[in-house]
């Protein structure tokens, strides 16, 4: 039985680069803290774009280039990438706010070793924490899932208030 940590978008762009917040930079040691103290499987996500990302979806209806594979933006925060770095954790790059192979990774995982909990923080509530909760509720209905709420950030304040909300109407805890 093992209970997971998912630390999302933990990045350079969405903390102070183009995408930045006071709050996000407010919630990044409060997040290397929680993954360093964490005991079981600690699992990042990184948000990844090409050099054609104004020429996709997202980039025509967020003209704001970010994440941009290779570039400083796209890294996760310097103390974070060195914690993946000593402790060997698992970053799987995802071009879409929810990811799919970290679904289908954890559905893998609990069928070999079974899940108790899985509890995601990171950035940004709104967009992709609250897509990638989801995606793994359906994937994984009976694992209990868990949001820090401390330890994730919105684009707004109002926004990330409103996405926990969403978020505990579809069954999973805020904390």
């Amino acid at each position: 039985m093992s209970k997971i940590l998912i630390v999302v978008d933990m990045q350079n762009d969405f903390i102070d680069g183009s995408l930045g917040t006071p709050e996000a930079v407010q919630i990044t040691e409060p997040v290397r803290e929680l993954a360093v103290g964490w005991e079981g499987p600690v699992i990042f996500t990184r948000d990844t774009h090409e050099d054609n990302y104004l020429h996709t979806q997202e980039g025509r209806r967020l003209p704001v280039p970010h994440c941009i594979r290779g570039t400083k933006g796209w890294e996760l925060d310097a103390s974070l990438q060195e914690l993946t770095r000593k402790r060997g954790f698992r970053v799987i790059d995802k071009d879409t706010f929810g990811s799919k192979e970290l679904a289908g990774l954890l559905n893998e995982i609990h069928r070999t070793d079974p899940v108790d909990d899985i509890t995601l923080v990171g950035l940004c509530t709104d967009i992709c924490v609250i897509s990638n909760a989801l995606l793994i509720k359906a994937f994984l209905p009976e694992i209990p899932i868990r949001v820090i709420s401390s330890c994730c950030a919105g684009v707004t304040p109002e926004s990330h208030k409103q996405a926990l909300q969403a978020m505990q109407m579809c069954q999973i805890e805020i904390i």
